[in-house]
């Protein structure tokens, strides 16, 4: 919530208009007084990093009345302010409409009683309200995230990660509490990035006889060699006939059916506090620029609206559609129609329940089908985290389809010398919280081995292929396309995955890897910043990782609140240089002396990050002093972050999918072989603005700037001003692409 609370008042003030803070919710608002106050720029700094909200929450019965919204309208009328922006849930958001429907009612009223003046009634006429959803449960429909979930999931996952070491030594069953009194979402995509044995949500309950299934999964896994068991329960999970499933009883089931050694842990409140994560920060920073973008087009006309995320894209939804969804999506639950409730969660919600079914239950050898296809899969790269839930979802995928899976160990290199080998569902157990590359990974390309790939593609009779990598992986499935002419063993059905920290793969918005390299980035800075606030009067230059790719500098400072990032994308010079040490030297003289600089270690051939830092250290003498930092490759390593692991489990399951639908599509009866030699057999999953989508390699290389490994567009170029105007810079900032009013997509009822 704070980022977003910084974001709208440094956007506020970049416009030009008056900020106020309303402390503690709408209690502040009706009792007036102190709780609203004018704020400065230097008023929000330092808050970036800091949980919880500064301006404070409370929940306020007064509100819920006509009195207290009367002498709410009264206090925001003194101090002129006809614009508000509300952080918090859809409880929040509905007063927040209640109150602007009523106002221009209000307001006739507080004249009639001559607490304000006919003028004021005239000026004040109306009030427009702007939504942006706070809510760690991520139960509100129209968003695929609410602020907050990613940080409650990082709490989530840094307790299971710890659990599970302990619970491997003694062999214990585990069942976790999580919060979700209404949705289960924390505990689906924690099941989800953990690799749970069982989860108990409150839109899916489990059918009925649910206790002989689980404790039938639990015994099966053990008889498999699985020293441990994690059960996730939401807090109000229920079951088919809406009775209250607890973590207490799910326990006792299991030590009374299994006689397993079984603890209870209740996560609570932890989840809500802590540090916010880095996607966290950006897409409140976005949110609440978006925000204050929307209040000053809004006119008396346009519905309240709430500022929401729909894949990688900020659009803008009626406020009162969002939470008649969110409401039908209750009453679809106490009406057990528990169908209706998952498809009314949103696409994402619906994607995650489906990948968990089909990951978590091993069907028996005579359940599967068996179609003969052998598909092999490798890592091509450096390392980053996530490549190791990328495979476990590969494999499991893979087997639950009927095809036979083969590990590929150490890249096409390994490739090339024969290191392949059946890879078994229990063989990726525990992957998914697991940093760098099990199976091994390495840069080398095919072009070199050719030969050699193509006779250990025929002695493995290898019918399809999945590569999960960075740019080497691109490169490398261009040249085995490209080697088709020559042979025929690459006439198959390949699909790539992206996965590496820099995020430079064109094709996609994202790569596996990234948003735990941000988060260390991110990590790292706030240590550094407060290093820097004790000394006072400091200055250091951080340099993060990416080849020619500023994404993880440019992210990592609008995530971090730096002063600047230096990246090759855009270009600088002296002057450029020049400037930041002028702005940080007028920095200095204000309360927040200390000053955070990124640069991406390609920015520039001349400009190293050494002479940037003697450069500074020469024009800051007597004011400011410096010191720099290379992150190096602590930004590879590290548990993967729930985002990754969820990213990339979810891209590989369907990148397998679609490797199932081409096998089936070119498999020759007559000769008894699969032949793909097409185009669109050679493909890049990518996630794209607001979809995932297949796209031809050959086609994406138009899209490639091949000297500096980096694709020609970025979108995320579109905010860097955003950076700068929260740093306080004088920039354009280019609204083209900020959201129009759209509709909320409501899906079709299912038949029963």
């Amino acid at each position: 919530m704070n980022a977003a609370v910084r974001a709208v008042v440094r956007m506020g003030i970049y416009v030009e208009a008056k900020v106020y803070f309303i402390y503690e919710g709408y209690e502040g608002m009706v009792d007036g007084g102190e709780n609203i106050v004018e704020v400065t720029w230097e008023s929000v700094s330092s808050i970036l990093q800091v949980g919880g909200t500064v301006i404070g929450s409370a929940r306020c019965k007064a509100f819920r009345t006509r009195e207290g919204r009367l002498k709410a309208a009264c206090n925001l009328v003194k101090c002129g302010i006809t614009n508000l922006c509300v952080i918090g849930g859809d409880g929040s958001l509905t007063g927040a409409n209640i109150f602007r429907t009523e106002w221009s009612g209000l307001l006739e009223e507080l004249a009639s009683q001559g607490e304000i003046d006919e003028e004021a009634r005239k000026k004040y006429a109306y009030l427009n309200i702007v939504g942006m959803v706070g809510s760690i449960d991520n139960d509100f429909c129209g968003t695929d995230m609410t602020i907050g979930t990613d940080s409650a999931l990082h709490r989530i996952i840094e307790v299971v990660d710890a659990i599970m070491t302990t619970a491997q030594s003694h062999q214990r069953t585990f069942v976790l509490e999580v919060m979700g009194r209404h949705c289960g979402y924390l505990a689906l995509v924690s099941a989800l990035a953990c690799g749970a044995d069982y989860v108990f949500i409150p839109e899916y309950p489990p059918e009925e006889g649910w206790e002989d299934h689980m404790c039938s999964r639990l015994s099966e896994n053990r008889a498999r060699k699985k020293r441990l068991n994690i059960i996730i329960v939401a807090e109000g999970a229920i079951d088919s006939n809406n009775q209250p499933i607890t973590s207490e009883q799910v326990k006792d089931l299991v030590v009374q059916r299994l006689g397993y050694d079984t603890r209870v842990t209740i996560l609570g409140h932890v989840q809500r506090g802590g540090t916010p994560s880095a996607f966290d920060r950006i897409l409140a920073s976005r949110m609440g620029v978006e925000a204050v973008l929307a209040l000053l087009e809004a006119t008396p006309e346009t519905p309240a609206c709430v500022v929401s995320l729909s894949g990688n894209q900020a659009v803008r939804l009626p406020l009162m559609e969002c939470v008649q969804m969110t409401q039908d999506v209750q009453k679809a639950m106490d009406e057990k129609n528990f169908s209706d409730a998952v498809q009314l969660r949103g696409r994402s919600f619906q994607n995650n329940l489906n990948t968990y079914k089909l990951l978590s239950t091993k069907k028996t050898a005579s359940e599967l089908p068996t179609t003969n296809f052998n598909v092999a899969v490798l890592n091509v790269g450096a390392p980053a985290a996530g490549m190791n839930a990328a495979v476990r979802a590969a494999v499991r995928i893979g087997i639950t389809e009927g095809h036979k899976m083969f590990a590929v160990t150490d890249g096409f290199e390994g490739f090339s010398k024969g290191q392949i080998k059946e890879i078994s569902w229990g063989d990726v157990g525990g992957w998914t919280g697991q940093g760098g590359s099990i199976l091994g990974t390495k840069r080398t390309l095919p072009a070199k081995h050719m030969e050699k790939i193509a006779e250990q593609m025929r002695n493995h009779t290898i019918n399809a292929l999945l590569v999960i990598g960075g740019f080497e992986a691109y490169l490398g499935l261009l040249e085995l396309s490209a080697a088709r002419e020559k042979y025929d063993e690459f006439c198959i059905p390949m699909v790539m995955v992206p996965a590496t920290v820099s995020n430079n793969v064109p094709g996609s918005d994202f790569s596996i890897g990234a948003d735990t390299a941000l988060n260390t980035i991110t990590d790292t800075c706030d240590r550094i910043k407060l290093s820097a606030s004790g000394t006072k009067r400091r200055v250091f230059i951080i340099e993060t990782m990416g080849g020619y790719c500023g994404y993880l500098a440019n992210m990592g400072a609008l995530a971090a609140g730096a002063d600047a990032a230096y990246i090759f994308e855009e270009k600088f010079d002296i002057r450029e240089l020049q400037a930041n040490v002028e702005h940080l030297t007028e920095k200095m003289k204000t309360s927040i002396q200390r000053g955070l600089v990124l640069r991406n270690e390609n920015s520039s051939e001349n400009y190293t990050t050494d002479f940037i830092y003697q450069l500074y250290s020469e024009e800051g003498k007597g004011v400011f002093d410096c010191r720099k930092n290379v992150l190096g490759h602590m930004q590879q390593g590290g548990a993967p972050s729930p985002f990754d692991r969820n990213f990339g489990t979810k891209i590989s399951a369907k990148a397998v999918l679609w490797l199932s639908k081409k096998l089936k599509e070119s498999y020759r009866r007559g000769e008894g072989r699969v032949f793909a030699n097409t185009d669109d057999s050679v493909c890049l999953l990518g996630m794209r603005r607001r979809n995932l989508i297949f796209q031809p390699v050959i086609e994406l290389k138009g899209d490639t700037d091949f000297e500096h490994r980096i694709p020609k567009e970025q979108w995320w170029l579109k905010l860097r001003p955003l950076m700068k105007i929260l740093a306080k810079y004088k920039t354009s900032y280019d609204i083209s692409d900020a959201g129009q009013l759209e509709h909320v997509h409501r899906p079709k009822p299912v038949e029963a």
